[in-house]
């Protein structure tokens, strides 16, 4: 009976319901067949774990090449010892750091993305890599989130959108991507043994579908399994999301790769669905081989997986190890991809009228970010960079001549116990000596100038791989910092260098221009100069929801978030530091909002946010007029005039939402179904067409366990933001 099961495994391995002809990964079956065929267990085995820490084993004997690992997402990792995670020191593998996940979701253009993943991909090439482990796409479901600042949005059509673009833009530079991670990941703090409890509708609606997007529309070619546990399995062994639907619904065709320590067991993972463990072989390697011996695992299933690993690889032409490292990673042309996302991905949240900066003579800048690099810090992905322009260089290079600089620090990170380690007992008290001295001479600074500029926000350290924060609140004492300089001067503008929210309570009724600027890249000081001194009209809208006060996000103010257990460390910190892997145990993740997540929730249950999702002004006013919407076939088609009233040519980020009144299931009260960035000439109207498909209108029936469109009336929103929609037709469906 057991065999049966696992032969059944192995069927649905094979099936695809969506297989597409122009999929690269479906050009060499007949000979991957072949090699198949010729090869004995133990090479088949051999590919299915890690032979480095990034990379797993060919076929040497037939000259097939290993599969080599780009650490991403937004940038390529240096190169490190085979076996360990210990650098080489090489200088050749300095890289691009390239704007993180929200700052390109905040672009909220698929095009940028593609011109991202572009970049990435060139890189990866210089490197000798053929998969780049991105784009990372989880839903940002936790204000508070690790890895917020990684993953692109709290909403599944712009995650989805930007993530395709991402995705053929490196697929279409032959290198491979390994979406990420698949699925619901959506914290940090126990991670590595937490149980997703979600109902089916919120998995398909909300947390799926970006994954889905991708693999659809973009053919990608990679997917990564998440630590987590959905509905009490593993992910990395998970048949119902790996084998029937990834596989057997959306049609995937290429690799399967565990993150890295996130593999559980030999059988399980085996016939789940996971082609590769990584970064070792403790479950399919000997093991492995042994299962197929004792008949617990039927070859067919092992073939499966060989085939899978053997389309990307047939897809991906490898680069030579002579070519590979011979030049400096980081180039002209990446560097300018970096910019153009960091220009674009920038929000102007309020502005009192002192920005654009002009006719200024001294500005004060305020701020250990102003000064701080953001490539390194925390835990997990980072990037060596070449260079990388801070705030401060940025404003420097853009007001040579024109105003005269102070800076002071004004604040510094307050010491952190390292792991393993405790703080001197002196260590708070000397921290407070020096924060003192700090805000004295801020306030100096800021004494007399005709602006102050507070670079500000969290840094890599706060926002990190492996834990959530505790508060979105300011840290180190920044929100007392602000008040103070507000009392010798109230000319403010604050800029929130951070990848997450952060509680604007203190900061936006003292500032006088507000501003979010991300972990910005390599480019970042020069993009966000261009943008504070009007060079260019900042353009970039949120991808996130900023509350009032965390407690107003949903998980919160259910309270099923933060969970209770802690303890034993995280899976990824305890991999790096050779420690023993976690105890096997249980803590459930009820994700009781259901599919109300983001701005779903805030709208549906009128909780006024702080800034709304999808919010970000610019220099000049955008006036939208003469809305149009009709059904052609199976897609909606919205067009309305887009209007500058400026005095400058500027792109703005029109919003397409849809709400369906007449649902018999219980829906949000609009959600997100289109968007597209613009850009419009001064003084000009441009006609603005978004085709919707009728399928982006489906919601998941429980009862049927299928995709539905319900027939009736659609109310079509049309506007720059969704607290701000004033265009409004209908169409029925």
């Amino acid at each position: 009976m057991r065999k049966t099961i696992f032969l059944l495994a192995a069927l649905f391995i094979g099936g695809a319901a969506y297989a597409q002809q122009t999929n690269p990964l479906l050009q060499h079956e007949a000979e991957i067949t072949e090699i198949i065929k010729s090869m004995t267990l133990e090479e088949k085995v051999n590919m299915l774990h890690g032979k480095n820490m990034f990379s797993s084993a060919g076929i040497e004997r037939l000259g097939i090449a290993d599969m080599e690992y780009a650490d991403g997402p937004f940038g390529i990792r240096e190169e490190m010892e085979p076996h360990s995670w210990a650098p080489l020191g090489w200088e050749t593998d300095r890289a691009t750091f390239f704007p993180t996940g929200s700052a390109l979701a905040a672009t909220w253009s698929p095009e940028i993305a593609y011109e991202y993943g572009k970049g990435m991909a060139i890189e990866a090439k210089l490197r000798g890599k053929d998969m780049i482990l991105g784009p990372a796409m989880n839903i940002q479901r936790l204000p508070t989130g690790g890895r917020t600042y990684e993953y692109l949005s709290e909403d599944p059509i712009l995650s989805g959108e930007l993530a395709v673009g991402y995705t053929l833009g490196s697929q279409d530079m032959n290198e491979a991507v390994c979406l990420k991670h698949f699925a619901v990941n959506s914290q940090e703090n126990m991670r590595g043994f937490i149980n997703a409890q979600i109902s089916e509708r919120a998995l398909r609606e909300i947390y799926l579908t970006p994954f889905e997007m991708a693999v659809k529309k973009a053919n990608a070619m990679g997917v990564m399994a998440a630590y987590n546990k959905v509905w009490g399995t593993w992910c990395s062994e998970n048949f119902l999301l790996q084998n029937t639907i990834l596989r057997n619904e959306w049609g995937f065709k290429g690799l399967i790769i565990s993150d890295w320590g996130g593999t559980h067991s030999t059988i399980g993972a085996a016939v789940g669905g996971l082609d590769v463990e990584m970064p070792g072989h403790t479950y399919m390697g000997e093991a492995l081989a042994d299962s197929v011996r004792s008949g617990a695992v039927p070859m067919e299933v092992i073939d499966s997986h060989v085939r899978n690993i053997l389309r990307v690889r047939f897809a991906i032409t490898p680069v030579p190890k002579d070519v590979a490292n011979t030049k400096v990673t980081s180039q002209p042309e990446t560097q300018a991809i970096a910019y153009k996302v960091a220009s674009k991905s920038i929000v102007l949240l309020k502005n009192d009228g002192l920005l654009p900066l002009k006719n200024v003579k001294t500005v004060a800048v305020i701020g250990d970010n102003a000064t701080r690099t953001m490539g390194l810090g925390g835990v997990g992905a980072g990037v060596k960079t070449l260079y990388e322009v801070t705030p401060l260089e940025g404003l420097q290079n853009a007001l040579k001549g024109k105003a005269k600089i102070r800076y002071a620090r004004g604040y510094e990170p307050a010491p952190q116990a390292r792991w393993g380690q405790q703080l001197p007992a002196n260590a708070m008290e000397e921290y407070a000596k020096r924060m003192e001295k700090l805000k004295k001479e801020a306030l100096k600074a800021a004494k007399g100038a005709d602006v102050v500029l507070f670079i500000g926000g969290d840094n890599r350290e706060v926002e990190t791989e492996g834990s959530d924060r505790t508060t979105i609140q300011l840290p180190f004492q920044q929100d007392e910092l602000l008040k103070a300089i507000a009392e010798v001067n109230p000319n403010i503008v604050a800029v929130m260098v951070a990848g997450a929210p952060v509680d604007l309570r203190t900061v936006n009724p003292i500032a006088k221009g507000l501003v979010y600027s991300w972990f910005n890249g390599t480019e970042g000081g020069n993009a966000l100069a261009d943008v504070l001194t009007g060079k260019i009209s900042p353009s970039g809208k949120l991808p996130f929801t900023l509350p009032v006060k965390l407690e107003d996000s949903p998980a919160y103010a259910l309270g099923v978030y933060p969970q209770t257990e802690q303890g034993g460390g995280d899976v990824f910190v305890n991999l790096v530091n050779n420690r023993d892997r976690q105890a096997a145990r249980r803590a459930d993740a009820e994700y009781s909002e259901g599919i109300f997540v983001g701005y779903r929730w805030y709208t549906t249950k009128n909780v006024k946010p702080m800034y709304a999702f999808g919010y970000g002004l610019s220099y000049v006013p955008f006036q939208y007029a003469n809305l149009n919407a009709s059904v052609e076939d199976e897609t909606i088609e919205v067009t309305f005039d887009l209007s500058n009233r400026g005095q400058q040519e500027a792109d703005e980020v029109a919003q397409v939402y849809i709400a369906r009144p007449d649902s018999k299931v219980e829906r949000p009260k609009y959600e997100l179904k289109g968007f597209k960035r613009v850009a419009v000439q001064a003084g000009q109207t441009t006609k603005v067409t978004i085709s919707i498909p009728k399928e982006q209108l489906r919601h998941w029936n429980e009862f049927q366990h299928a995709w539905n469109v319900e027939k009736g009336k659609a109310v079509i929103y049309v506007g720059g933001s969704s607290d701000n929609l004033p265009l409004q037709t209908s169409v029925e469906l």
